[in-house]
C-alpha cells in the first residue's frame, strides 16, 4: 500500500464504543466471527473469515482475519498463519475473476497504522488506469499520475453501503 495511505491511519484513535472492555470484548472483528455484528462475509471457515470492508479503497476490499484475537501477525500460531494463507489466496482469485482485475494488494499491518488491533490481511484491487474516469468516486476529471490517482481514490472512500456490499459479496463469493 502506498506509504501516505499507511501514514493516514498511523496514530488514528481507536473508536470510543472499544475502550475500557477487555480487547477481544470490544474487538469489531472478534464480534464478527462469532456473529454478534453482522458482515459481508465471502470466505468462512473453522479458522479464518473475511469480509468487505466497511470503508472501502476501492471497489472488493477484503478483510481475512483469524478466528482467534491475536494483535500481532509474528505471534500468530502456525495452524492460523495457514488458515489465512490459503484464504489470501483462495479470496484473492474469487475478487479477481469478480472484478476481471488480477491486480491487487496485499498486505497485513502490525502495530503500525493498524486501527483494529487483530490480525488482519487486507486484499484491495489495485486501480485500473484503463477505467473511464466518470468511475472514480468523486472526481470528475482523469489524475494527472498514479499518485494523483492513489490521492483521489483516498479521499474519495465512503462507508460501504448495504445493497453495494451485499451485490459484491454475492460476486466475489460466485466466483471461489
Amino acid at each position: 500500500m502506498t506509504s501516505f495511505i499507511i501514514n493516514a491511519h498511523a496514530n488514528r484513535s481507536v473508536a470510543p464504543t472499544w475502550k475500557n472492555k477487555p480487547e477481544a470484548d470490544s474487538c469489531p472483528f472478534c464480534l464478527i466471527y462469532q456473529h454478534e455484528v453482522t458482515g459481508f462475509v465471502v470466505y468462512e471457515n473453522d479458522l479464518v473469515i473475511a469480509i468487505l470492508d466497511i470503508l472501502p479503497l476501492r471497489p472488493g476490499h477484503t478483510l481475512v482475519i483469524p478466528k482467534v484475537h491475536c494483535a500481532r501477525v509474528s505471534e500468530l500460531s502456525p495452524e492460523y498463519s495457514r488458515a489465512l494463507g490459503e484464504a489470501v489466496t483462495k479470496v484473492s482469485l474469487g475478487l479477481t475473476k469478480a472484478l476481471e482485475n488480477t491486480a491487487l494488494n496485499v498486505v497485513c499491518n502490525q502495530e503500525y497504522a493498524q486501527a483494529v488491533h487483530h490480525v488482519h490481511y487486507h486484499i484491495i484491487p489495485a486501480p485500473q488506469f484503463d477505467v473511464p474516469v466518470s468511475n472514480v468516486k468523486g472526481k470528475g476529471k482523469s489524475p494527472v499520475t498514479k499518485q494523483d490517482m492513489h490521492y483521489a481514490e483516498f479521499e474519495a472512500r465512503t462507508v460501504l453501503e448495504d445493497e453495494e456490499g451485499e451485490e459484491m459479496r454475492r460476486r466475489i463469493v460466485a466466483k471461489m
